[in-house]
């Protein structure tokens, strides 16, 4: 039963990381080595309540729950804005615009962490108002506000010709 068990979670986590990856560096704005210790320490907790995880009706929606929570506990922290450096690395674009890329990273990063959150949840995660507030721990009216305001700022940063971002 244990074995089964196992399989089951590693099976599970071999599925999900890559999509747990790409929002982990979406909501620490481009930071792959944040997003790739995010995905670890997400799927640690997992792997440890995974014996519960027969009462959770949507693992998948859990796991990016607990993703969510966990990058917000280290926003927290004091040390969360440490950067070893702000010049992000050279690597090969794989597919897409990598100037867009950079440049819708860029924006996010200059987003305080709960905006990122609500932006990456409602956006890319295509969550609900209510499931994005109760992911957050706060009120329906409360994520329409921050999503306004935070979608007002990236449009600041960005600028008002959003048209120039858009693919054809």
């Amino acid at each position: 039963m244990r074995q089964a068990r196992a399989d089951e979670y590693a099976e599970f986590a071999a599925v999900r990381a890559g999509h747990l990856y790409r929002s982990a560096c979406l909501l620490t704005a481009g930071d792959t080595h944040l997003a790739e210790d995010l995905v670890q320490e997400t799927l640690g907790r997992l792997y440890v309540g995974w014996g519960r995880m027969s009462r959770v009706g949507n693992p998948a929606g859990y796991a990016q729950t607990v993703l969510t929570r966990t990058f917000l506990a280290h926003q927290r922290r004091r040390s969360s804005t440490e950067r070893a450096t702000d010049v992000l690395p050279d690597r090969p674009a794989d597919g897409g615009d990598p100037s867009l890329r950079l440049t819708l990273l860029e924006a996010l990063s200059r987003l305080p962490a709960k905006d990122r959150a609500v932006i990456v949840l409602r956006y890319w995660e295509d969550r609900s108002i209510e499931e994005t507030a109760d992911v957050m721990h706060v009120s329906s009216a409360a994520v329409r506000t921050r999503c306004v305001r935070a979608l007002g700022r990236l449009r600041e940063l960005l600028g008002e010709d959003l048209d120039e971002y858009a693919r054809p």
